[in-house]
């Protein structure tokens, strides 16, 4: 999706000029784009809905992520894994989706890979997080064209899920996936996001 410059909202803050398209781009901009997130099913999720975006606008999928939910057994990866061919056919028949049947059929297959990944790493966030050092990589970009479509790390990443077996998983997906997850903050410098998403988590209580 578009990174560009800056846009005021009706209540005064500063957000990236892509969160004023609509309402949900900028409930999601707000609370999660750039959030460090390290629960498995949710980098799933991510991986899922950035590969669906291939060649369409963010605005189109984030629209229909409830649908996906519905379809996809709530990105549970187990779940997915088993999906039948049959089940695939019937997501493909669902209009609230992107009914292509490469992509569809790419969450099953990425889902089987998810799980060999777990077994083997013990669980798929410590294996994508593995790709920025298992620390958030803060960037302090002014304006959109200081945001990269991809990088050194996206193009690792990208490399090494292709031969995990991983599909649609190019270089700029796995940076829009990467901002989307946290492990980039490339939130502009102005907009009010920035700083929250660089706050450390809170302690977890003993």
């Amino acid at each position: 999706m578009a990174r560009n410059a800056h846009a005021l909202a009706d209540d005064g803050r500063i957000r990236c000029s892509w969160a004023g398209g609509s309402a949900a781009e900028r409930v999601y901009h707000d609370t999660e784009w750039g959030l460090p997130q390290h629960d498995d099913r949710t980098l799933f999720e991510f991986l899922v809905l950035e590969g669906a975006q291939a060649g369409l606008s963010w605005r189109t999928v984030l629209e229909k992520r409830d649908n996906y939910r519905r379809c996809l057994h709530r990105f549970d990866i187990a779940r997915v894994a088993r999906m039948s061919d049959a089940e695939l056919e019937q997501c493909l028949l669902d209009p609230g989706i992107v009914r292509n049947r490469l992509k569809v059929y790419a969450a099953r297959d990425n889902a089987r890979v998810a799980l060999e990944v777990i077994a083997a790493e013990g669980s798929l966030a410590k294996y994508l997080w593995s790709f920025v050092d298992g620390v958030p990589i803060v960037n302090r970009p002014r304006r959109g064209a200081d945001v990269p479509a991809s990088t050194v790390r996206s193009d690792a990443m990208s490399k090494a899920m292709h031969k995990r077996g991983f599909r649609f998983v190019g270089s700029t997906i796995c940076y829009a996936f990467m901002q989307a997850t946290g492990m980039v903050n490339d939130h502009l410098v102005t907009c009010f996001r920035h700083a929250e998403c660089t706050r450390p988590p809170p302690a977890k209580r003993q």
